[in-house]
């Protein structure tokens, strides 16, 4: 299927609701550390309710170990500085898409490791700086999905 990254997550709820999506998807979610909270967090399981368990979850000491482990697929930043819209590409399975933590974004030395072919964006009025990391993250995993013809779903 598809792989979501979250480049070290600071807050728990937006993580929790993550998780809870690529359980009702079949997508990956990967972590990289730092994370801004433990596992355990009350906020974060309470946000994904009882879908962890279905959830298919892997955490990365580094961006550069999380980026070794799927060489291979292609690898999207989903950044406000992308120039390509979200929508305009042509996912495959096994893509994956790289979103940075909530206050920042993804840092220059990893988002400069993108070709601008693989920085894309969802569309916002010109006065907004940034979307809700658990809503951007809806937004692009449904179209992913939604050109593969929903594999498994109902």
């Amino acid at each position: 299927m598809f792989n979501i990254i979250l480049h070290q997550p600071e807050i728990p709820p937006n993580t929790g609701n993550i998780i809870r999506l690529c359980a009702n998807t079949g997508f990956q979610l990967h972590l990289v550390k730092p994370l801004g909270f433990p596992l355990q967090d009350k906020q974060l399981l309470r946000a994904g309710l009882d879908y962890h368990e279905f959830a298919h979850i892997e955490v990365h000491d580094s961006w550069m170990d999380c980026s070794q482990h799927l060489q291979g697929h292609r690898i999207f930043a989903v950044t406000t500085k992308g120039k390509q819209r979200y929508d305009t590409v042509k996912y495959v399975a096994g893509d994956v898409f790289v979103f940075g933590a909530e206050s920042c974004g993804l840092p220059l030395h990893v988002l400069n490791t993108f070709p601008e072919s693989r920085r894309i964006r969802i569309p916002m009025v010109e006065i907004s700086r940034s979307l809700n990391l658990s809503n951007a993250v809806a937004i692009v995993a449904y179209e992913a999905w939604r050109q593969a013809g929903f594999p498994s779903g109902q």
